[in-house]
């Protein structure tokens, strides 16, 4: 790509150097056009620089977008790789040792939470890549909003910390009724009480609120993690991009789940805000209205 950089400046530097040289012979031979040369010469180097400068925004794009789909590609194997080592080494150890029934059962358990978390990041790549050759219609139906967030929530948390403490705090108003595709609203929930779970310091709380107020429905996830500054809050919705620099950032994940988030909430009418929380982190807040 740089190298493709260096010969585009090289032949936008030729085409004006030539440019240049041709208005001088032409004004040396016939100094009473003067006046012409100059404003057809003019007009000429500024639309040709109006397309050199799209052009280069273009080039300058595509190579986001390629280093983007790179680090996307990166972040996909580490997230393969790990839960699936993680399940080769439980399924070689209840192979190889002789381990009591309760055991077992503790492996299995840890076994299915990483094989829901392979599905959870399967489903995702495949609902983006619906979402942006557009064939996915996206069917709605009146659902129980309640009963699906506090599901989730049960099999998102995690009770490993100090004490068994569990870290996900939900308040979640019962029998909360709303039209839409079920499906694509589970993923905009894992997504958003995912991100605020790996984006916090370990066993720190995440709140998550669903309560209905001036007859509109508001579903509210907060963190006390790194946060997110305000250049970046414009961003984070965008494909693949992930907040932080790739050379330095820790967490992992592909860049997806809020670009899902945004575009299917849009599919809803309904919408999404990021805030800072206090005294740090960030909330994400969800409103059907």
């Amino acid at each position: 790509m740089k190298r493709s950089l260096v010969i585009f400046y090289a032949i936008i530097t030729y085409a004006l150097a030539e440019l240049m040289w041709w208005g001088y012979m032409l004004v040396s031979l016939q100094p009473r056009r003067f006046a012409m040369i100059m404003g057809e010469g003019s007009m000429f180097i500024i639309v040709f620089l109006l397309g050199a400068y799209h052009m280069q925004t273009s080039v300058r794009k595509e190579r986001k977008l390629m280093e983007q789909k790179r680090n996307f590609l990166l972040s996909v194997t580490h997230e393969l790789k790990s839960p699936l080592a993680s399940i080769k080494i439980l399924l070689q150890t209840i192979q190889k040792r002789d381990l009591s029934k309760a055991q077992i059962l503790d492996f299995i358990d840890k076994s299915l939470l990483d094989v829901e978390r392979l599905d959870d990041m399967v489903e995702n790549m495949l609902l983006a890549a619906k979402i942006e050759n557009s064939s996915y219609t996206f069917p709605k139906a009146q659902f129980n909003l309640s009963v699906l967030v506090d599901s989730i929530v049960n099999r998102l948390q995690i009770t490993k910390c100090d004490c068994n403490q569990q870290i996900i705090n939900a308040e979640i108003e019962p029998k909360i009724e709303i039209t839409g595709d079920k499906f694509a609203l589970t993923s905009v929930v894992t997504n958003l009480v995912e991100n605020a779970v790996k984006y916090s310091k370990p066993c720190m709380a995440v709140d998550v609120k669903l309560f209905q107020k001036d007859g509109k429905v508001f579903f509210q996830v907060a963190d006390h993690g790194i946060g997110i500054s305000d250049s970046e809050k414009t961003r984070i919705f965008d494909k693949f991009y992930r907040v932080g620099s790739e050379d330095t950032r820790n967490t992992k994940g592909t860049g997806l789940g809020l670009y899902i988030v945004k575009e299917v909430l849009d599919k809803h009418q309904a919408s999404i805000r990021v805030k800072d929380n206090r005294p740090a982190g960030s909330v994400f807040e969800v409103v059907f209205a």
